[in-house]
């Protein structure tokens, strides 16, 4: 059953940056590393047409290392330039600018054959909600620029920003799109946080998470919440994981929304280790 989800801000939003494309030379499109395809956002790759894009990984810190190479190789097969950041390491903000100015580089030039005035490279910067577009942006200017939230939906109207001589970015809202077909994505970006945890019952995302790390991730699972390995069954680990926690009410049951809440904010927080969500290939 598709997941439904498309505020009035982001139906304008999408139009503003269809408008807005004709006026710069380059795309910077930000995902998330624990999920990079389904951090993509189709609708935008509808408009983008020919228009050249780079992809920067966001939250690399978080993401699982080996899968993260994998997705950089995935991205290099399709000829498109990705490159990882995690936005507290200084040497990850230059290389975002470094790969901009190389990004930009044949427009420039033919720009300069032309007999055009020098002038800096143009980017918009694109992204779905809480992938950390605004944080990155207030990193490449060094001061606070953009506003910064955990929750999504923060940046509501487009800007422009100079980034010192190298190119101008024009901010975007983070757009989502009007419905996820598969279902999976949807659990996907609620897991980390992307769309609200009102779109979806918590403890289905949370158990999304246990399956996942039962998959894919078993010791993870066990040496975070000292689960017996034997445990399978989605009602007992949650128990195991509440008596644990301290997720109590009255008369010691386990509180399933607090014990949910407690494994949702582990996974986004990286207390869980650094997880990533899918892989590149063939990961149905």
């Amino acid at each position: 059953m598709p997941i439904q989800w498309f505020p009035g801000h982001m139906a304008k939003a999408k139009r503003e940056v269809q408008e807005k494309l004709k006026l710069v030379d380059f795309v910077i499109e930000l995902v998330d590393a624990r999920t990079p395809r389904s951090s993509q956002n189709p609708l935008l790759q509808q408009i983008l047409n020919q228009k050249p894009k780079m992809i920067v990984l966001m939250k690399d810190d978080l993401a699982d290392p080996s899968w993260t190479g994998e997705w950089l190789n995935y991205f290099s097969n399709q000829g498109i330039k990705a490159i990882t950041v995690n936005v507290n390491e200084q040497k990850d903000i230059q290389k975002v600018v470094n790969t901009a100015k190389e990004a930009a580089k044949d427009k420039m030039e033919r720009l300069k054959k032309k007999g055009v005035r020098p002038r800096p490279a143009r980017a918009m910067i694109i992204g779905i909600p809480n992938v950390g577009k605004s944080t990155l942006i207030n990193r490449l200017v060094q001061k606070k620029i953009a506003k910064t939230g955990d929750k999504p939906g923060v940046t509501k109207n487009q800007q422009w920003i100079k980034v010192k001589k190298d190119f101008e970015l024009l901010d975007t809202p983070g757009i989502l799109w009007p419905k996820f077909e598969e279902e999976i994505v949807g659990y996907r970006l609620a897991a980390i946080g992307t769309i609200k945890d009102q779109l979806l019952p918590i403890e289905d995302i949370a158990a999304f998470v246990i399956k996942y790390l039962q998959d894919f991730y078993p010791s993870i699972l066990i040496e975070r919440y000292n689960l017996q390995e034997a445990v399978i069954d989605m009602k007992d680990v949650f128990e195991q994981i509440g008596k644990r926690r301290g997720c109590l009410e009255s008369g010691g049951h386990v509180n399933y929304e607090k014990t949910a809440d407690v494994i949702l904010q582990d996974l986004r927080s990286g207390k869980l280790g650094r997880i990533t969500l899918e892989n590149p290939h063939n990961e149905e």
